[in-house]
């Protein structure tokens, strides 16, 4: 069994998995109904998605919610 204490987000993968499925940011947004800053700033790691936004991309782009972060379980 895994223990983990505390797990240490890293680089947000968004802009990865856009360019992947050939979506823009203004796509995206448009897609979500989150405003194109904040999906710029998820993008360039300056605000953190929350579980919501991770829920619509992972539906809308089909990747699991754990591909979306670089992280550390400690």
């Amino acid at each position: 069994m895994l223990k983990v204490k505390k797990i240490s987000l890293g680089r947000c993968l968004l802009q990865h998995w856009l360019d992947h499925r050939d979506m823009t940011q203004a796509e995206f947004a448009r897609r979500t109904g989150i405003s194109a800053r904040m999906v710029s700033y998820y993008c360039n790691s300056e605000q953190d998605m929350t579980v919501e936004v991770l829920i619509l991309a992972s539906l809308i782009l089909d990747i699991p919610m754990e591909k979306f972060y670089e992280y550390e379980l400690k």
